[in-house]
């Protein structure tokens, strides 16, 4: 785990090859990083959740100075899949712990589903917004109220890496915004 000074971001890259990650940020940590911040989402820290490899990686490919509105946490999927591996269930069960307490009530999700470029654009319209509302049904079967989940499919449009075919498109994000 490791604090950087960006935005406020935290991306954990679940990759269904990649079992033997660093622990898991702890729900605890999640709520006491993000309790007393809605009113600052945009302050300059952050959290990478994943192994320092990663981290540096995605600090590198997204510019660790540019600024966001929400948290971001990378969930990604087998090719042609919305199915959640172990790992994203783990992952995803002590994010749900956290967004669970009362410290985060006020925040609202947004779960947007991504693909890489694979395929025609209907279908991977059809299979991002698989993809988050897998996402959104685990978390709401975990306690996340419905309400605060808005799960919407962006295809290939909006891809994490250069490489459009990438696995590391093949992605959902939850970008957490103060209502």
């Amino acid at each position: 785990m490791r604090w950087g000074s960006s935005a406020l971001t935290l991306a954990a890259m679940l990759l269904s090859t990649h079992v033997f990650a660093d622990p898991l940020q702890k729900s605890e940590d999640i709520v006491k990083f993000f309790a007393g911040q809605t009113g600052n989402l945009g302050a300059a820290r952050g959290i990478c959740v994943g192994t320092e490899e990663e981290c540096k990686s995605k600090a590198e490919k997204t510019g660790s100075a540019a600024q966001k509105s929400g948290l971001d946490m990378m969930i990604n999927f087998a090719l042609d899949s919305a199915q959640l591996d172990q790992t994203a269930r783990t992952e995803l069960g002590e994010f749900a712990k956290a967004l669970r307490d009362n410290r985060l009530s006020t925040f609202s999700f947004v779960v947007e589903g991504h693909t890489d470029a694979t395929g025609p654009d209907q279908y991977n319209q059809d299979l991002s917004q698989r993809r988050a509302k897998s996402v959104a049904a685990f978390l709401e079967a975990n306690g996340v109220q419905p309400a605060r989940l808005e799960a919407i499919g962006l295809g290939k449009t909006h891809p994490r890496v250069a490489d459009p075919y990438d696995p590391v498109n093949r992605r959902v994000e939850m970008r957490i915004r103060a209502e």
